[in-house]
């Protein structure tokens, strides 16, 4: 497809048959599953295939087919062609044309019996009822997922005698001996020292519940990174980039399968009990695309149509976003925002809806007890003041600063862990990491709880019923200060106690989320991140209240950094802020989570455009080409196709002037994607554009179903058969598998147009001319080159790292 020397001389070959004949499943952790940019997978990333290999192609410049080209596909079907290998990107006009071509059918022939109209009615409700699915199965697996993770998590620190499958709160529901100040004591529960030991208290107690919590989490880490590295190497990450990536066409086979989604379920649980500075929000949308994917093959209108099946995908995130943040509004904007490519109305209606059931669902199975759809969902009623949007301003600058230094540093290390040893044994790693983080959460109250549990005790604002030990120093400043003005007067040990733990706490985790994302278990970023910042909020402004004036609310400020740091990694802003609404049940607060979260998006701009999940996207080298990132230069066209200057001429096929043999010889001394094919060599007049794989299977299933086809059979690409000598033999018709109008551009477009014209629609190649006759070509991959190499970056790494 493209005339570049690189693929002749060694690159060409298909990094597929690598996957397939990897030695172990470490190579495929750590050589191909999450790195797309080796030289071998350079050319499946620009659709190209060893030479000879039955590859499938995606071309990109495909418009509105002619009316002959659909016929001929209607009449003559060949099985096989217009479909899609692995790492291949996926052609969104053919596959809209063939959708609408697919309607026109069911249309015109459902007036013809009650059985077809009740299939066409079968059709038109085939949307609903999988996105309804979608929601239903997500919904589920979050419940299974939250109440597993819980008690997982308490195992670390002891069991319930009375019954086994209660975590720590359950345990001490119904007992009768607790006390309110020690609710969470009751007999029924037994920490590992008093079951072990018989002790309760004492050094020897301490010791035996520090081994046990360091044994259970290091036992949950390497149970789940096992799984991942035998079963199902696509489980680890959080998936939100591969995700993505897939929704703007590119195709990862097993990413979204049913092993994956399996697997991705069960390592989710292990790695949040584990206690690693993760979440699980984010793997909770992986989990929902797998439920999408997997129902999307019950229904032919999606099984068979790639584009038609990224609508349900990004009905399926937001579903996904739904049930990990209880905010079905939220997990819509997200999908429309943040991961979707593609997005039209009736998605907009299907992932609303996926949203709502997936909800419903896990509101109905209540995993935490609270009637709500997440453990940290709280109320604000103080009303805040003009004078706190400086703070909460304050608070977006600290964001952005700490978003922009997180993806830095998780970039560098990621980058290092690729390029090092220390990469090619992800097992290892995960123990190292799991093992420094039991050690040193143990100690500390605030690092040893489960991450929702701390998230909920910093949101939630004191009242008499609390008996957390925030709220404890602070009824104890406040009641000094009634009867004192005095400012000493509150600085008791355990002022400093809680002061110094909550900051010890904010280091640790900022140090921690840094290495453990990116690591091979499921890992999420959106609670470590709304954890980063909470911790010294409500002591900055302590003193600004007076005795008796109820003006500051330091889970708001909690809230309010929560979401400036999550949008400073992130760069999320309107969805981000819905979201934290959601959680909150508040619209007073919607002004002060605007400021912050723009201000943080505006601060981590000025360091870098790109968000974690973009950064994660090019350090992989998938082909994505960000709606967001402007192109500003003024470059043309013949200034980025192939061939370049000094490269060897455009590898082209003549509409009837081939043999199948002739034929054959290009397909198996080139590794390119398709061919443009021309009137003549003479002339360079454009006629088509035929898909490499597509003629592969075409000769191939003409020699199984046609007598006659020989090697030196004459191959025509026109209506019309060219006139032949009488013994001649039998000729190969393939004008039903040529693209007749593929997208062209002349060589004077502006790159600013072509760009535009590649992210709108989706192209995956268009061809350049000049006043009809054939130049070049321009691919996904010479765009992304072309970008990286005008933002003074090595264009060869972007695809080849």
């Amino acid at each position: 497809m493209e005339s570049e020397q690189l693929f002749n001389r060694g690159y060409g070959r298909s990094s597929y048959n690598s996957i397939a004949s990897a030695s172990s499943d470490e190579e495929l952790l750590d050589g191909v599953l999450m790195d797309f940019h080796t030289a071998e997978d350079d050319s499946l990333l620009d659709g190209d295939a060893s030479p000879g290999g039955n590859y499938s192609m995606s071309n990109g410049g495909n418009a509105a087919s002619s009316s002959t080209h659909l016929l001929d596909l209607l009449d003559e079907p060949i099985p096989g062609v217009g479909t899609y290998d692995d790492f291949h990107t996926i052609d969104w006009v053919r596959e809209k044309c063939k959708d609408r071509e697919r309607h026109r059918k069911i249309n015109s022939k459902k007036k013809e019996s009650a059985w077809e109209f009740t299939k066409s009615l079968y059709d038109a409700w085939s949307g609903w009822l999988v996105v309804t699915l979608t929601g239903l199965a997500s919904g589920a697996l979050a419940g299974v997922i939250d109440i597993a993770a819980d008690w997982m998590n308490d195992l670390k620190e002891g069991v319930c005698l009375s019954a086994l499958w209660f975590n720590h709160e359950q345990c001490c529901w119904g007992s009768n001996e607790t006390t309110f100040a020690e609710r969470d004591k009751c007999p029924q529960w037994k920490t590992w020292a008093e079951l072990i030991l018989g002790q309760a208290e004492g050094p020897g107690s301490y010791i035996m519940n520090y081994f046990m919590y360091t044994y259970w989490a290091l036992a949950f880490a390497f149970l789940a990174v096992s799984l991942v590295k035998v079963f199902a190497p696509y489980a680890c990450g959080s998936g939100i980039p591969e995700i993505k990536t897939i929704l703007s066409g590119f195709i990862i086979r097993g990413y979204l399968g049913k092993w994956t989604l399996m697997i991705k379920t069960i390592t989710l649980v292990l790695a949040v009990a584990s206690g690693l500075s993760l979440g699980k929000e984010g793997p909770l949308v992986h989990v929902a695309c797998c439920c999408g994917n997997i129902f999307s093959y019950l229904f032919p209108k999606y099984s068979k149509n790639e584009a038609k099946k990224r609508e349900v995908l990004s009905a399926a995130s937001a579903a996904g976003v739904s049930v990990a943040f209880g905010a079905p509004i939220g997990g819509v904007l997200f999908s429309l925002e943040e991961v979707s490519y593609y997005f039209p109305l009736k998605t907009l209606w299907r992932s609303f809806f996926a949203a709502l059931v997936a909800a419903f669902v896990l509101r109905s199975i209540n995993p935490f007890g609270n009637s709500r759809l997440v453990l940290f969902y709280v109320e604000y009623h103080t009303p805040w003041y003009l004078f706190e949007l400086f703070p909460f301003i304050l608070l977006g600058v600290f964001g952005g600063l700490w978003g922009a230094f997180f993806i830095r540093a998780n970039i560098a290390w990621c980058r290092r862990r690729k390029s090092t040893r220390f990469g090619k044994y992800p097992v290892l790693e995960v123990i190292a990491v799991a093992a420094i983080t039991a050690i040193v959460a143990f100690p500390n109250p605030y690092t040893r709880q489960n991450t929702s549990e701390l998230i909920k005790e910093l949101f939630t604002d004191c009242g008499p019923l609390e008996s957390s030990q925030l709220c404890q120093y602070r009824s104890q400043m406040n009641g000094s200060r009634a009867f004192s003005d005095a400012t000493e007067a509150t600085a008791t040990p355990g002022v400093y106690s809680a002061m110094w733990q909550l900051c010890l706490a904010l280091i640790f985790k900022i140090i921690m989320t840094i290495f453990t994302f990116g690591l091979k278990v499921p890992s999420g970023l959106f609670i470590p991140s709304m954890l980063a910042y909470y911790h010294h909020d409500w002591f900055l402004f302590k003193e600004w209240c007076e005795v008796g004036a109820d003006c500051i609310t330091p889970g708001l400020y909690a809230m309010v950094g929560a979401a400036a740091c999550l949008g400073g990694v992130t760069r999320m802003t309107v969805s981000l802020v819905v979201i934290v609404f959601e959680l909150t049940g508040g619209l007073e607060y919607i002004v002060p989570l605007m400021a912050a979260v723009m201000t943080s998006k505006w601060v981590g701009d000025a360091f870098g455009r790109e968000g974690i999940y973009e950064a994660h996207i090019r350090l992989n080298g998938y082909p994505f080409l960000d709606a967001k990132e402007e192109f500003t230069h003024t470059t043309l066209a013949s200034e980025v196709m192939r061939p370049r200057p000094g490269d060897p001429p455009l590898a082209v096929l003549t509409q009837d002037d081939l043999t199948v043999e002739d034929l054959q010889t290009v397909i198996n001394e080139t590794s390119y994607n398709g061919f443009p094919v021309i009137v003549s060599k003479e002339s360079q007049r454009l006629v088509g554009f035929a898909l490499r794989r597509d003629i592969t299977i075409a000769i191939e299933n003409a020699r199984r179903k046609q007598e006659g086809i020989v090697r030196n059979s004459r191959v025509y690409f026109t209506q019309h058969a060219p006139t032949l000598p009488a013994d001649s033999p039998r000729p190969l018709k393939l004008r039903s598998i040529l693209d007749m109008s593929p997208f062209t551009v002349t060589d004077h477009t502006p790159m600013e147009i072509v760009v535009d014209i590649f992210r709108k629609l989706g192209l995956r190649q268009c061809l350049v001319t000049h006043n009809g006759r054939l130049l070049g070509i321009i691919t996904k991959k010479d765009i992304l080159r072309h970008m990286a190499q005008m933002a003074n970056l090595d264009p060869e790494s972007i695809m080849f790292n």
